[in-house]
């Protein structure tokens, strides 16, 4: 977890961590980022990094989380499914996302990073298992046609029609 050092940082300090941050993790899998490349580009020390996050991946689950709050938006599991709230948030995420400073680094995220960190994603994971079938099915399905619009932006009209429609189809299961 991101450590008090770090946020207790001048506002244009941090905000300059986070914008090398940010360039890093677009740039590089987090497998091939650098504390390196980071230090050098945001003019601090090492040890500073280390003052200000535990490791690499701890920056990394920062600045995602920054992301996400920036172009996400929150479903929680007690809701009722409604196919229209679902296609027209997945919408707006990938518009949101699409041409947008994060979109390099959550299309790394989605093809290559999202296994790295899964301790972080195992609270996501509990709240699936609190979900009615319907709404489960409908969270995996905007999470896959957003790595596919993401991914392939040539096929995006007919991925989110294919998505609609599904969606459709889980609402005339719902009794």
């Amino acid at each position: 977890m991101v450590k008090s050092t770090f946020k207790n940082l001048p506002e244009a300090k941090r905000k300059r961590i986070e914008k090398v941050l940010l360039d890093e993790f677009s740039t590089y899998p987090l497998a091939d980022a650098k504390v390196s490349h980071i230090v050098k580009k945001a003019d601090i020390a090492r040890g500073a990094f280390y003052k200000y996050f535990d490791d690499l991946t701890d920056a990394y689950v920062y600045m995602y989380h920054i992301a996400i709050e920036q172009i996400h938006v929150n479903m929680s599991p007690d809701e009722k499914f409604d196919p229209k709230v679902f296609y027209e948030q997945v919408v707006r995420f990938i518009d949101k996302t699409q041409g947008g400073k994060y979109e390099p680094m959550m299309k790394l995220h989605m093809s290559q990073n999202e296994y790295l960190i899964s301790d972080n994603f195992k609270i996501y994971s509990r709240q699936l298992l609190h979900m009615g079938p319907q709404l489960w099915s409908a969270m995996v399905l905007s999470h896959e046609v957003i790595n596919l619009c993401l991914s392939d932006p040539e096929n995006q009209e007919q991925n989110l029609a294919r998505y609609k429609k599904s969606l459709e189809i889980l609402a005339k299961g719902v009794d």
